[in-house]
């Protein structure tokens, strides 16, 4: 864990490199990738037939290739009533939150007279990849499924791994509650190719979106434009400011909440008291061996963890925009917070106040929980309606609109040197 203090002679240096550095798998996996892609284009379902009996040990063809809706209401319905309640909980708030984004058209007249707007509509299939393996989360199920949803996806797929032919139930019972409507056995690269190419059982989507390990994130940046996709995520991260008014171990909880999604993560703590570093840094060590997950979040802390001392509070929001975090908390009074969170300018999702853990954005609190990572919040944000939308311009003239606008269009041809383009104005102007 690194420990650094901003007045000290070599906190810029140290600072840099903590923004620097790159936590995404250090593994080449571009060319393997590529490869399997080019396979599954070329050979289809016997492409992913091959990888499920290589990577996840099992027969497509004598198992059976897809999850059926009989089978996701079973695991409902076979659910403990207190997890049902859960999932039906966090499944409305995530809806309500994302049906509240639905952007509106627009249809207007400007000065010249000409109508003008926009038009948005779903895209006609989507598809959903959801791990089978370290991150079987039926929380990413209802968070990539519900805003495809709402937006009004007519086709919503879901791909997921079952290794060893294992499904997992709390998963399969949250793909019921979203209202997927086809579910496939398979994973990894693979099945981010089936989605964007299509087999002859599997008809190609429109949108890909959800998380998953290098292979399937490098799957889906190289076939961004064979189909959209939400993000090319990469590992979890949490920056926590916080005074010594807070209790310590409820700061080193919320740290560990990201330290124990995978050993790449990464968990910060801007705090202006040097005590209350001291103790939180006690905390986390006192808490780790506590947890199931203390084998994956002690190499996390200490690969990737970091307590930085600032003089101020406010000095850690300059410093918290260069790390851009997925998850910023601000762990102070709610006024504080509020004014903490106005100077604040890249972050995927922000927790505001003392009784707002990030772990609450992780289930049931509404806004989505698929962010940027990799300082990616500087120019993208977390996955939403409009992921699964697409917006469509148009315009409409008549004579005295075209007479208004039109010879500028026509002078403006002529200097690009397009004397089509003015000839198709100019025309119908004379």
């Amino acid at each position: 864990m690194r420990r650094l203090d901003a007045s000290d002679p070599g906190f810029a240096a140290a600072f840099d490199a903590l923004v620097d550095d790159r936590r995404e798998s250090a593994s080449d996996v571009s060319a393997d990738v590529a490869a399997i892609i080019a396979r599954v284009k070329a050979e289809g379902d016997a492409a992913l037939t091959d990888y499920t009996a290589r990577f996840d040990r099992f027969d497509l063809d004598s198992s059976g290739w897809r999850i059926t809706a009989e089978d996701c209401a079973a695991a409902y319905a076979a659910l403990a009533p207190e997890l049902r309640s859960a999932l039906d909980l966090a499944a409305t708030r995530i809806r309500a939150y994302h049906a509240a984004q639905l952007p509106e058209d627009r249809d207007y007249r400007d000065a010249a007279g000409a109508r003008l707007g926009a038009r948005w509509r779903a895209v006609d299939a989507a598809g959903v990849y959801v791990p089978g393996g370290r991150a079987a989360y039926p929380s990413s199920v209802l968070m990539n499924i519900l805003p495809a949803k709402v937006a009004g996806v007519e086709r919503i797929v879901m791909v997921t791994p079952t290794p060893g032919g294992e499904t997992n139930p709390v998963v399969m019972a949250a793909a019921h509650i979203g209202g997927v409507d086809e579910i496939w056995r398979v994973g990894g690269a693979q099945a981010i190719a089936a989605l964007a190419h299509g087999t002859d059982r599997i008809a190609p989507v429109d949108v890909v979106t959800g998380p998953g390990n290098a292979w399937v994130a490098e799957a889906k940046r190289q076939l961004y434009g064979v189909v959209g996709i939400d993000m090319v995520a990469g590992p979890s991260e949490i920056v926590v400011v916080a005074d010594n008014r807070n209790a310590p171990h409820v700061i080193a909880a919320d740290l560990l909440s990201q330290a124990e999604h995978d050993p790449t993560s990464q968990s910060i703590l801007f705090t202006d008291d040097g005590a209350f570093a001291d103790a939180v840094a006690d905390a986390v060590a006192a808490i780790i061996p506590t947890l199931s997950t203390a084998a994956t979040m002690r190499v996390s802390w200490a690969d990737n963890g970091a307590i930085i001392v600032v003089p101020r509070l406010t000095d850690a929001i300059a410093l918290c925009d260069r790390l851009a975090p997925e998850h910023l908390e601000l762990a102070v009074d709610p006024a504080e917070a509020d004014a903490l969170f106005a100077r604040v300018r890249h972050a995927g999702s922000v927790f505001l106040g003392r009784q707002t853990p990030e772990a609450i954005g992780d289930y049931v609190a509404g806004p989505n929980h698929v962010l940027p990572t990799g300082r990616r919040a500087r120019f993208s944000s977390g996955l939403s309606v409009t992921d699964f939308m697409k917006r469509t311009s148009f315009l409409a003239l008549d004579e005295a609109s075209l007479a208004a606008i039109g010879p500028a269009a026509v002078a403006l041809a002529g200097a690009e040197g397009l004397p089509a383009h003015a000839l198709s104005v100019s025309q119908r102007l004379n």
